[in-house]
């Protein structure tokens, strides 16, 4: 009994030294991840390749924060001048709807005073005038029957 005593004392201390190898195993294969994720993560962006491809455009390699943060001024540029091409094209259409519309009240007068003018003319014809006096009796003037004289003054 003594013998198997021991014998079970000697699988739980063997049991025990390779469970703390396991540790040190598991503990030594997360450090090196560790390691090895601190070595390919960085910071800063990896440089894109020279290789211009569609790949490359399509996946957005083109756009790294390097790129982006040197050329942040020409994205800006570009933004205020889009931004001032829309509101400069929607004042034009304005302008050019005001444009319109002014031009046509222009048409609009312009055929009131045609018809305006076409209508006093017609008032103020010289059979008419005469005609509106025969009808009030009002004047004694009438059409002449003889032509008018020329009368010559020696100088």
């Amino acid at each position: 009994m003594a013998e198997d005593i021991n014998n079970i004392q000697e699988k739980v201390q063997q049991e025990e030294s390779t469970s703390k190898q396991h540790e040190e195993m598991s503990e030594k294969k997360l450090k090196d991840t560790i390691k090895k994720i601190k070595e390919t993560a960085s910071e800063e962006d990896i440089h894109p390749s020279q290789q211009l491809n569609l790949r490359t455009i399509l996946g957005g390699d083109l756009l790294t924060t390097e790129v982006v943060r040197s050329q942040i001024w020409l994205f800006i540029m570009i933004v205020a001048f889009t931004i001032i091409y829309v509101a400069f094209r929607y004042q034009c259409q304005q302008d050019m709807l005001t444009i319109d519309r002014l031009e046509e009240e222009l048409k609009n007068a312009k055929f009131s005073a045609l018809s305006s003018s076409s209508g006093l003319t017609e008032k103020c014809r010289e059979s008419r005038v005469l005609d509106i006096l025969k009808q009030n009796k009002d004047s004694l003037l009438h059409q002449a029957d003889q032509p008018p004289y020329i009368i010559e003054i020696p100088e």
